[in-house]
Parts: C-alpha cells; sequence; structure tokens
C-alpha cells in the first residue's frame, strides 16, 4: 500500500470517526471513508467538506466550534449511512425519512437520558431532601458523569459495537502514527497508541463536567427553568469544550496539561479497543484517500 509523506510544516489537525467495518478520516477540505465491505474488498468513498471550514467563521473560538459540531452531527449521520448501505446491500438501503426520524429521536433520547433525567434528579434533592442548590448541581453533574460511563461500557459489550471500537481504536493509531513522523504500515501503526487528545471521547467528558461548573453558577431554579436552561445552555457547553479540547491538545506535551487531560485518555479505553492488522489497513486506506483528495482539491 502506497504511502504519503507528510509535510515538514505545521501538522494539520486531522480526525476521524469509525464507522460499521470502516473508518473515516477528515481533513479541511475532504473526507474519505474506507470500508471492509462483505466479500473483503476495501471500498473507498471520497467527499469534498463544506467552504465553512475555509471560512472566517473557522477563526472565531467558540463559533467555530458550534459550526464545526453541527457539520460533523451531518456529515457523521451520513458517513454512517453509507457504511450500513455498504454492508447491506443496495436492495436495504436506509435512507429517507427513516434514516433522519431515526437520528433526530436518537439525539432526543441522548438530551433527555444525559441532561434531562439528571437536572429532575437534582432539583428533587433540592426540593425534597432540603439541598442547597451547589449540592443539587452537583448530584446533577455526577448522574450524568456515571450514566455517560455507564453507557459507554455498556454498549462497548456488544459485539458489533466491539468491532467498531477497533476501527476506533484504528483512527486512532493512524493519527498517532502520522503526527510522529513514521510510515503508515500496518506492523508499525499497530505500535502507536489506542489514544488520542482530540478523540470525541474526550470532548463529551468535558462537555460533561463543564456542566457541572456552568449549573452551579445558576443557583435555584424551578424545575421548568432547570430543564430549559440545560437546553439552552447544550450550545455554550459545546462551544467552551471545543476550545477548551483544541488548546490542550496543542499543549498536549506541557507537564500541566498532560496531568489535565488523563480523565480524557483514560475514558478513551472504553470506546476503543486493540485493532488486527486488517482493520489498521482500512484506517491507512481512510487516511491516505483523505490526503490525495485534500492535495487535487
Amino acid at each position: 500500500m502506497s504511502n504519503i509523506k507528510q509535510h515538514t510544516t505545521k501538522l494539520p489537525n486531522y480526525g476521524g470517526q469509525a464507522v460499521i467495518e470502516g473508518v473515516m478520516m477528515r481533513g479541511k477540505k475532504a473526507a474519505a471513508i474506507a470500508m471492509r465491505a462483505p466479500n473483503g474488498e476495501i471500498i473507498i468513498h471520497k467527499e469534498e467538506l463544506s467552504n465553512i471550514y475555509q471560512s472566517r467563521i473557522m477563526k472565531i473560538p467558540f463559533l467555530r466550534g458550534l459550526v464545526g459540531l453541527n457539520d460533523a452531527l451531518i456529515l457523521g449521520m451520513r458517513i454512517l449511512t453509507i457504511s450500513a448501505n455498504t454492508q447491506t446491500g443496495d436492495d436495504e438501503k436506509i435512507e429517507g425519512p427513516t434514516l433522519f426520524l431515526t437520528f433526530f429521536l436518537s439525539l432526543a433520547i441522548a438530551v433527555v437520558i444525559f441532561f434531562l433525567i439528571p437536572a429532575s434528579v437534582g432539583q428533587a434533592a433540592e426540593r425534597f431532601f432540603g439541598w442547597d442548590a451547589w449540592l443539587g448541581n452537583f448530584l446533577e453533574g455526577m448522574m450524568r458523569l456515571l450514566f455517560l460511563i455507564v453507557y459507554m461500557w455498556s454498549i462497548g459489550q456488544m459485539e458489533d459495537i466491539k468491532r467498531v471500537f477497533s476501527y476506533h481504536g484504528a483512527e486512532h493509531k493512524v493519527i498517532n502514527t502520522f503526527e510522529a513522523g513514521e510510515d503508515l504500515i500496518p506492523e508499525k501503526v499497530k505500535q502507536s497508541s489506542l489514544e488520542h487528545p482530540r478523540c470525541g471521547t474526550a470532548f463529551m467528558l468535558i462537555v460533561v463536567l463543564l456542566s457541572v461548573l456552568l449549573f452551579s453558577a445558576f443557583g435555584p431554579l424551578t424545575l421548568f427553568w432547570r430543564l430549559v436552561s440545560r437546553i439552552l445552555m447544550l450550545p455554550v457547553l459545546a462551544g467552551v469544550a471545543y476550545e477548551y479540547l483544541r488548546w490542550t491538545a496543542a499543549h498536549q506535551h506541557h507537564p500541566i496539561v498532560k496531568w489535565l487531560i488523563k480523565p480524557n485518555l483514560a475514558l478513551q479505553r472504553l470506546t476503543t479497543n486493540e485493532p488486527s492488522l486488517d482493520i489498521i489497513e482500512v484506517s491507512i486506506a481512510a487516511f491516505n484517500a483523505m490526503r490525495e483528495a485534500e492535495e487535487t482539491n
């Protein structure tokens, strides 16, 4: 498999996502998905990214995080559909209203489980047990963190998800190998770390921890306004979490930052598995295809 040599200038912040039997790699101008088809063949899909990634908006702190997150959700849904259709075949395509309904229903359930239920429990503790607002908000945040950890651990026990998590590990290993200046050879990539400071798992943990600090500053609220505030402040949390993740990734070798990101890296152990060489091969194919698309756009 051919490799593309990296530049000697500052490295771009490449990202990625594991999909069903594959990996998506994203650059600044293009994204590519490599998928292992049922017949064993590696199928490549490339597409240009929205011009918004090259716009001035992406230079505005906090706002760029919201724009990037929104685009990532749309792109993520699209590539998950492509990977699912690759596995099911042309006769069983997943598309149309059913796809969008499933996506928005899943998003709504996530908001209810990770934000509204903990908020309701925190409110109940304040009302029925006489807790002050700070303790109620702290309980809410700890419940949210517990739900996140239990959820990640639980889905990680499913055989199909274990394989997706192996592709997630391969995605991290390929990017780590590239950023270390090593050749993208499966045997070499396998030696790289499973963890990466820009991982989406770290983003979710940061959002949860920041929510404890932010919501504690609100003081006592009625249940209605407590629930409304949790929904309205989600974009704020996402924007701050994005900037924090970006900053820690840029300073990951500083002793203090190394200490700060330890929880992020530890949580990634729940969403990554050690990949086999054939899985790593797919991730390398996605990375190389993405870089080829970047250079031709």
